[in-house]
């Protein structure tokens, strides 16, 4: 497959999770196994560099680039296609499996795209794909949000594709490279990427959309769009400055709303928002140490993320309760699942012996090799943050705490088999991490299990924790509360803009209709009055004042000539 210019790896993903809806029983369940570790086949079967290209338009695409960057996403996009699959075996809704597979195969043939063109029609695919993973869940919840979902990520996908155009029209060239926001279009082009990383001022469509798919979908929609659009940075916008400012933005914007939110899976969609943060922070550092932290953070956070969401898709499938406040006590009853979250609360967190700790702190030790003091206490202090809102918030409330009285067991088997894997991968990570660190970009020559790190981060962790229960009591207490964010100016004030002005416009269009007959009226009755049977004009005149007449307006004629 040297040089091939078709990516089988997505191909395999996107054509089979066509079939899906097809397929009944074992032949399905074994189809949703096998798929992935056929494209996980493909994406190591792709040489380093370009695939041979297709003349298109005068431009040459490149449907296929392999490199250690996009083999790393590519991977644990494969991975986290299997594991969701597995994980939604009992899904019956053969639509959300489908769309699942599509996503995912979209997912992985953005990230080896070798062109903006190609990179273009995946982007879109994977929207596609993504909604109908939303709409897939059959609420009227679901139905409303992924309309909503679908109108942000086109307006990313305009921005996109504007950017594109005038990349092309500027340089003459479609080649996906690094960009030095020297041109008008490659902010355009940034700001797609933004839309998908879950960037300020649209973070809020994340936590709007996500919590609202089933217990499954949302496992597979926290690895694929934000990792992409973190993929996408990488690849096309290392060293971007202004990277690291919103990044920034992102990590305590999910943090300060995660804490204040009631509903478990919108307090994992938030930090979601978080975790990506640090990785558009590492984007926008730029080092090789930042690119390495960013690209391993997206591995981990990928699998630790699904963990979590897993954990709260079997506590919603087996109680089909999602707030906090009527959860509580579930370990009692649900002693693997409430473990398997406490393990992917703590890979979050960065604990050592997990994986987060072994990938977070290049990106801070990144910034400390700038000098950027700033900037790594601000990654510190959000450090502390995530623990309080997704370490402990999260499996306390949801498994401990207050007895809420409920004790459903565990999930089916295959629900527990995917907790199972995916904590093993968290924490043989964290324990062995060389694996990973040989498939990043550069090579690595950073040590996370120092004395001082580990005793620093302990410190944090703990210190944080003890934070966590003094205010427990008075400030972070569970409340059937509602959070606003920004995007209740499109869910809530964009309809009633909208009904408003449809309003006033009806009432200006009768207003004018009301306006132009009444014209019309007075028109008709002034000519009815002067042509009409008794009308003036429809009159008998005698030949002599006809005669005079027309000597008059021949004189005027004449007079009118002359001048």
């Amino acid at each position: 497959m040297t040089g091939s210019a078709v990516p089988f790896a997505a191909l395999t993903l996107v054509l089979g999770g066509m079939l899906l809806p097809s397929l009944r029983g074992a032949a399905r369940a074994t189809a949703v196994l096998l798929l992935p570790a056929v494209a996980l086949y493909f994406v190591w079967s792709v040489p380093d560099g370009a695939g041979a290209t297709v003349r298109f338009l005068d431009y040459d695409i490149v449907p296929v680039r392999g490199d250690r960057l996009s083999r790393l996403f590519a991977t644990v996009f494969a991975m986290m296609a299997f594991g969701g699959g597995l994980f939604a075996l009992n899904q019956k809704r053969a639509l959300e499996l489908a769309a699942a597979f599509v996503y995912a195969g979209s997912a992985i043939g953005a990230v080896m795209a070798g062109d903006l063109v190609t990179l273009f029609v995946f982007w879109e695919v994977m929207a596609i794909g993504s909604t109908l993973v939303v709409w897939s869940a059959g609420t009227d919840a679901a139905y409303n949000a992924s309309l909503r979902y679908l109108m942000i990520h086109l307006m990313g996908g305009v921005l996109l594709m504007a950017g594109i155009a005038g990349q092309v029209a500027v340089t003459g060239s479609i080649a996906f490279e690094r960009m030095d926001l020297s041109l008008w279009p490659q902010w355009l082009i940034l700001a797609g990427f933004l839309v998908n990383a879950g960037g300020p001022p649209l973070s809020a469509w994340i936590p709007d959309a996500y919590p609202e798919a089933s217990y499954s979908g949302t496992v597979f929609l926290s690895a694929f769009t934000t990792k992409t659009a973190v993929y996408v940075l990488l690849r096309g916008f290392p060293g971007a400055e202004i990277l690291v400012f919103l990044g920034l933005i992102m990590i305590f914007y999910g943090i300060v709303y995660a804490l204040l939110e009631n509903d478990m899976r919108r307090i994992l969609a938030y930090s979601i928002v978080n975790q990506v943060g640090f990785m558009v922070t590492g984007a926008g550092l730029g080092t090789e140490m930042a690119i390495n932290g960013a690209a391993s953070h997206a591995f981990t956070h990928i699998i630790y993320k699904a963990l979590l969401l897993m954990s709260a898709g079997s506590v919603l499938f087996m109680t089909g309760r999602r707030k906090c406040s009527d959860l509580g006590g579930l370990f009692q009853s649900m002693p693997l699942t409430a473990a398997c979250g406490i393990v992917g609360a703590l890979s979050i967190s960065a604990f050592p012996l997990t994986s987060g700790f072994v990938s977070k702190s290049m990106i801070s030790q990144a910034a400390a090799d700038g000098h950027l003091a700033l900037v790594w206490l601000l990654l510190a202090a959000a450090s502390a943050g995530v623990f309080l809102h997704a370490g402990i918030k999260f499996p306390w409330f949801v498994f401990f705490q207050k007895d809420s009285g409920l004790r459903p067991p565990d999930p089916p088997a295959n629900m527990r088999l995917a907790m199972i894997l995916f904590s093993f991968l968290c924490i043989a990570i964290g324990v062995y991490p060389e694996p990973l660190y040989a498939l990043l970009p550069y090579p690595v020559e950073f040590v996370p299990y120092t004395g001082e790190h580990v005793a620093s981060q302990l410190e944090l962790l703990l210190f944080s924790g003890l934070a966590f229960f003094v205010m427990l009591d008075r400030y972070l207490q569970r409340t059937l509360t509602i959070t606003l964010d920004v995007d209740w100016f499109y869910r809530r004030l964009g309809p009633l803009a909208a009904r408003a002005l449809v309003g006033g416009g009806f009432r200006r269009w009768e207003f004018l209709l009301r306006t132009l007959e009444r014209v019309a009226g007075e028109a008709g009755a002034y000519l009815y009055r002067h042509h009409g049977p008794e009308g003036r004009l429809a009159r008998t005149w005698p030949t002599g004042s006809m005669v005079l007449w027309v000597a008059v307006l021949l004189a005027s004629y004449l007079v009118f000539y002359y001048l």
